[in-house]
């Protein structure tokens, strides 16, 4: 068995589909865990999630955000994006079938190991997967416990009003989250928005660039905000903890920390799919057919 971990599809089904002929997938043997986006802004979100539904437990999903906003588009709380063609998708006879799918994949995935690396008594530590990572705020053990929180409220029968309550940019600080609700935003935030933090750990959501070489943020035009950093370079958990993320297109898979696994290459933006073979860290990739 192999593993694979690729990062934001965002309806490029295409280059997904010829990334597992690359690498000869076998849903009888490997195992494929995904970053989370999984539509919108492509040209085909319905092939992509009808594809990756298809793979059974051979896939292994983690919700990004705009996975969660189609939710809420479906659910009437949200309003259609032109931007995010997803006409299609919400058009499709087995709709109502893809969005129980979708709202009861996970927030937050352990990486099993493989049977490719050595047995029990291998170094190889577990890595976990999230759409955008893991707040500085938390550790690993109250992450879990969040991402479980979040999931079980979206795939019970109160996930519209649990979608409708999801949003603010408000929820950015994990010791100001008192109620359920605070910490249901403050989990959705942490885990599918969050890309730099305040030097205290609180997430800050409009700044989406890449660092420079040397980690200088002075190039994001941050007039009014200082002292904001990448989330990783905050992370206690990451230390020991490997970690694969997606979210941060811009980052291109370049990250400072040799612990995490940046795989958004923004596809769905005219550049590529990333595809990270786990046991051996090998990267695969497919240029992108289209740009959004």
């Amino acid at each position: 068995m192999a593993i694979y971990l690729v990062g934001d599809i965002q309806g490029c089904c295409k280059e997904l589909t010829a990334l597992l002929a690359q690498v000869k997938f076998s849903p009888e043997h490997d195992k494929l865990y995904l970053a989370g986006d999984l539509v919108a802004r492509g040209p085909d979100s319905l092939d992509t999630l009808r594809l990756v539904k298809s793979l059974g437990k051979s896939a292994k999903v983690v919700l990004g955000n705009h996975d969660l906003h189609l939710l809420a588009v479906h659910a009437g709380i949200r309003k259609e994006k032109a931007s995010d063609h997803l006409s299609k998708l919400l058009a499709a006879p087995d709709i109502d079938e893809l969005m129980d799918w979708l709202a009861s994949q996970p927030l937050l995935q352990k990486v099993a190991h493989s049977n490719l690396v050595a047995d029990s008594k291998s170094k190889v530590k577990h890595a976990y997967i999230s759409h955008a990572g893991i707040s500085p705020q938390w550790d690993l053990l109250t992450a879990k416990k969040q991402a479980k929180f979040v999931h079980q409220r979206l795939a019970s029968n109160e996930r519209s009003y649990w979608l409708s309550v999801m949003y603010g940019d408000e929820a950015n600080s994990w010791s100001e989250a008192k109620t359920d609700i605070e910490k249901f935003k403050f989990s959705i935030n942490a885990l599918t928005r969050m890309r730099y933090c305040f030097q205290d750990g609180s997430l800050e959501f409009t700044q989406n660039k890449a660092p420079d070489k040397n980690d200088n943020l002075n190039t994001l035009n941050q007039d009014s905000i200082e002292n904001i950093v990448p989330w990783f370079e905050l992370s206690e958990t990451i230390n020991q903890t490997p970690w694969v993320f997606g979210h941060w297109a811009s980052l291109m898979g370049n990250a400072s920390h040799p612990n995490i696994y940046p795989l958004d290459t923004g596809c769905v933006w005219g550049n590529h799919l990333t595809m990270l073979r786990w046991h051996d860290k090998k990267y695969f990739t497919q240029i992108a057919e289209n740009k959004a």
